[in-house]
């Protein structure tokens, strides 16, 4: 039974993790032809509607009806988090030239987790854990290297912006592991879908913003919000329930070489050699701080 539970967990995350990876292609591509907010309303429009489905299909309608007053504010907590970050991770895929970049500086989210618990629990950190924050540093500067320092700059366009998102990610994410008992991961996925769909939705009248969008456009969008918001959320939340997030993170860290093959399919571009071999060393800084963690919980 611990196996078979195992198995569930790795085939999850591995979903989550393929699902994310088309995130990144199917967003930069609509994002190319609509702004934030437009992007926003089909988005995370769509994300309701995919999850409302499954909520019907799977009986968990009741789910939202059971919940106490403790577990709303828990929700609206990650709602507002789910908003900041999730507005900073998208302006960086649409200012980005190459949404591979951003991919693997997503892999300072187990940096940015390692850092909060031990500040908040006033931990200290292991010798292998500075180690593991080193290398995922080093990664990351090395993957958002420009290349030109005369002409472009150090870093890449959208880099300040993936650092930023990261951080909320992280925060975003230390509270949902604590409370993943006590809300549903469907209801979790749902929850962060209206939360972003009300806020585009109110921007976008605000700005006067058409919702006529192209058919190239929306067919993005209707690919990338199911692969995001529904699948990557809800596969990514169910796993948790079966394997350990240090698991779940080090399977995920790996989402930038997925990322790289589906931009030289749907773009016709690749990173810089440079960039890729930044992204591998940010996978490999992640596998050593998720052992460090490990290395702790055993002594």
């Amino acid at each position: 039974m611990i196996k078979s539970d195992q198995a569930k967990g790795y085939l999850f995350s591995f979903i989550a993790t393929v699902a994310l990876a088309n995130v990144y292609i199917f967003s930069k591509a609509a994002l190319n032809e609509l702004n934030l907010f437009q992007f926003g309303f089909f988005w995370f429009g769509l994300a309701i509607v995919w999850n409302v489905l499954y909520g019907i299909s799977a009986g968990k309608i009741k789910v939202a009806r059971d919940l106490k007053t403790k577990e709303y504010r828990i929700l609206a907590i990650i709602g507002i988090l789910e908003v900041i970050g999730t507005i900073l991770f998208f302006t960086s895929i649409k200012k980005t030239t190459d949404p591979a970049v951003m991919s693997f500086l997503q892999n300072l989210v187990p940096l940015f987790v390692l850092m909060m618990g031990v500040t908040i629990l006033k931990e200290s950190f292991s010798l292998l854990q500075v180690t593991g924050m080193v290398i995922t540093l080093a990664g990351a500067i090395v993957t958002s290297f420009t290349g030109n320092l005369a002409q472009s700059g150090f870093f890449v366009p959208g880099t300040s912006y993936m650092i930023a998102a990261t951080f909320f990610i992280a925060l975003t994410t230390i509270i949902s592991r604590r409370n993943i008992r006590r809300l549903d991961p469907g209801l979790l996925s749902l929850n962060r879908a209206v939360y972003l769909f009300v806020f585009a939705a109110i921007f976008l009248l605000f700005r006067g913003d058409s919702i006529i969008i192209s058919k190239k456009a929306l067919l993005n969008v209707i690919i990338g919000s199911m692969a995001g918001p529904f699948l990557t959320a809800l596969t990514s939340y169910t796993a948790l329930k079966y394997i350990e997030a240090s698991k779940t993170t080090i399977i995920q860290s790996a989402r930038g070489l997925f990322v790289i093959i589906g931009a030289w399919i749907y773009f016709n571009s690749v990173p810089a050699s440079f960039q890729v071999a930044g992204g591998i060393i940010t996978i490999v800084g992640v596998i050593v701080l998720i052992s460090a963690k490990n290395i702790r919980k055993k002594e």
